[in-house]
């Protein structure tokens, strides 16, 4: 009876170790704070192992073709889409958005950047002004070198310019007085100790940048990586990426 009793819990247990996966996320780094408690959620509630590195959209795509070996990418929605036309992907869905706006210290007072020529004038009047390095592969630093550009700000913005590796490092920067003004993504700023938001960009500047999950089509953790895509999205999830600054996107 005991013996059998212990072979049907050795059984179980071997059982549920088979079912864990191991999965691996390459995510952008601006999804940090909201990721890491989605995985550990994920973690605790199917008993998968959640690998997750985070860099920029344009390093992890690099990464990938170079022949980088993952299951799950949490990338903007334009990157997830194009992986998407190529074929890279079985399945995606849109997670979550977040605004950009303009960073400051907590204590100074905020630059009107309400139109675009304030905003252009707060640029001007700026001691320093951080943004991404667009070498790094950000794809918000590379959209706001071009909009400097167009905007024929790029010579004098650049001059002060604090170049930074991703959103974090930026809002680190500004809450550190190293830069007067940051120019990054919201959900950042207002999960930074020190720092607060001068206001969002104005129109025509890129105001929302949505952000989309994928599973990869060379992917060896079969379900485990749709099941953590797929709670990404769910009205748990919603609850996180709102608390971290994010609007979550509706259910599909």
């Amino acid at each position: 009876m005991f013996r059998h009793v212990a072979a049907l819990l050795i059984a179980l247990l071997t059982s549920a170790a088979s079912e864990a996966a191991e999965v691996k996320v390459l995510a952008a780094l601006v999804l940090q704070d909201a990721l890491d408690p989605l995985v550990a959620a994920d973690e605790r509630e199917r008993g998968n192992r959640i690998t997750i590195a985070y860099s920029t959209v344009g390093a992890i795509r690099q990464r990938l073709a170079a022949g980088e070996r993952a299951d799950v990418v949490v990338l903007t929605t334009e990157a997830i889409e194009d992986m998407a036309r190529k074929g890279e992907l079985t399945s995606h869905a849109a997670v979550a958005a977040t605004r950009t706006g303009v960073a400051i210290r907590d204590g100074a007072a905020a630059p009107d950047v309400s139109t675009l020529d304030r905003f252009r004038a707060a640029l001007l009047a700026a001691r320093s002004v951080a943004y991404t390095d667009p070498k790094t592969g950000g794809a918000f630093g590379t959209y706001f070198a071009q909009e400097l550009e167009r905007l024929g700000l790029a010579q004098a913005v650049n001059a002060k310019a604090v170049l930074r590796r991703g959103s974090h490092e930026i809002v680190a920067a500004v809450a550190a007085g190293e830069a007067e003004l940051g120019v990054t993504f919201i959900s950042t700023i207002v999960s930074t100790r020190g720092v607060k938001v001068a206001g969002p960009l104005p129109p025509p500047l890129l105001a929302t940048e949505p952000f989309s999950a994928g599973v990869l089509r060379d992917s060896t953790a079969g379900e485990a990586a749709t099941a953590f895509v797929r709670g990404l999205h769910d009205a748990k999830a919603a609850e996180i990426w709102t608390a971290m600054g994010f609007e979550a996107a509706a259910s599909p």
